[in-house]
């Protein structure tokens, strides 16, 4: 098949892409390679560790066999259509976005320009193609999008939810205009609420990387909501493993024709104590944790707890890496990308 992944430079599309290319799938990606989340330098790194020997300037392309970098930016209108024009693509697999809670309370303008506008764009260009041929979407929503919900654990049914941060907002944005373009325009789209990913390769804005990087310090680690938050943390193996399912069309999922628009969880389904997450760190680590008890963010949430049932029923699958071995693979790359004695 012949893949679009947007973000393929980001900690999720790199996984994915790695993971198409060996079992023999043509992927094809973009990226903006911005740094207000984080360092541009990782996300070169990631796509060095794909193959590609260099990175190219802004609407250029590199080519490292099977696998194609494109430097782009999803709020780029022209550059987007023109690329979903010429590439007949099988599926689109939307990544770009600019992740985090906490930063976009304080840049709402950018994430909502990247998010919303970017997401529209890409959609907009799928609509723009021969009914008979376009390519099927798939996207990154997150749980996030559930807010501070009191059901747990949280379903896709749920319609009781109310977004508490302009991240979250811009999720529920992505899936409410793709449910309505699927229902105008008949366009096969599948939103994938996300929880709380982690692995090699991750990110630095992200709990493991901030947590690790403080304890190999010696400096203290602050737990908010004195420590009482709820994570429902998923390997990030476990996410590519149900997108290629999806990717490749392996279930027993039916869409109505005239409607073709679905919503899944991927998460564990199992709900850890930051306590607990941090005990992890210290095994793998060996170091012990200074910890301070800090109080509640704006813009968080208490807990995020996935109900998988409609994964496991469509798609035969539910993610079961435990936190104990995907903390100590976590820490195995960091310590290696990093040179930790």
């Amino acid at each position: 098949m012949k893949v679009l992944v947007t973000g393929m430079a980001g900690f999720i599309g790199m996984h994915l892409t790695k993971a198409l290319a060996e079992k023999g799938h043509q992927v094809v990606g973009f990226d903006n390679l911005n740094s207000l989340t984080y360092e541009a330098s990782l996300k070169e790194d990631r796509l060095h560790a794909l193959g590609f020997a260099r990175i190219p300037d802004y609407g250029q392309q590199e080519v490292a066999g099977a696998l194609s970098f494109i430097r782009l930016d999803l709020t780029d209108r022209k550059a987007v259509e023109q690329l979903i024009a010429a590439g007949h693509f099988e599926v689109v697999v939307n990544l770009a976005a600019l992740a985090g809670v906490r930063l976009s309370t304080q840049e709402p303008e950018a994430y909502f320009a990247s998010n919303a506008d970017g997401f529209y764009n890409l959609l907009n260009a799928i609509r723009l193609q021969d009914p008979l041929n376009r390519p099927r979407l798939l996207f990154a929503s997150s749980s996030s999008v559930y807010g501070d919900c009191k059901v747990v654990p949280f379903a896709e049914d749920n319609q009781n939810i109310e977004q508490v941060s302009v991240y979250a907002a811009t999720k529920r944005i992505n899936e409410i205009i793709a449910s309505t373009y699927s229902s105008l325009y008949q366009i096969d789209a599948t939103g994938l609420r996300f929880f709380t990913v982690y692995g090699p390769w991750g990110r630095p804005d992200m709990a493991p990387f901030i947590f690790t990087r403080a304890m190999l310090a010696g400096k203290p680690i602050t737990l908010f909501n004195q420590g009482k938050l709820r994570r429902d943390f998923t390997f990030v193996d476990d996410i590519v493993e149900g997108l290629v399912r999806m990717i490749e069309g392996q279930g027993n999922s039916e869409r109505c024709p005239e409607h073709p628009f679905a919503v899944y969880n991927i998460g564990n389904g199992n709900p850890i104590e930051l306590f607990d997450f941090v005990h992890e760190l210290e095994n793998a680590a060996g170091v012990k944790a200074n910890l301070i008890l800090g109080e509640m963010q704006q813009g968080d949430v208490h807990q995020t707890y996935a109900d998988v049932t409609k994964l496991k029923r469509d798609f035969n699958f539910h993610p079961s890496t435990s936190l104990h071995d995907g903390i100590a693979r976590f820490f195995a790359w960091y310590r290696e990308y990093y040179a930790v004695p």
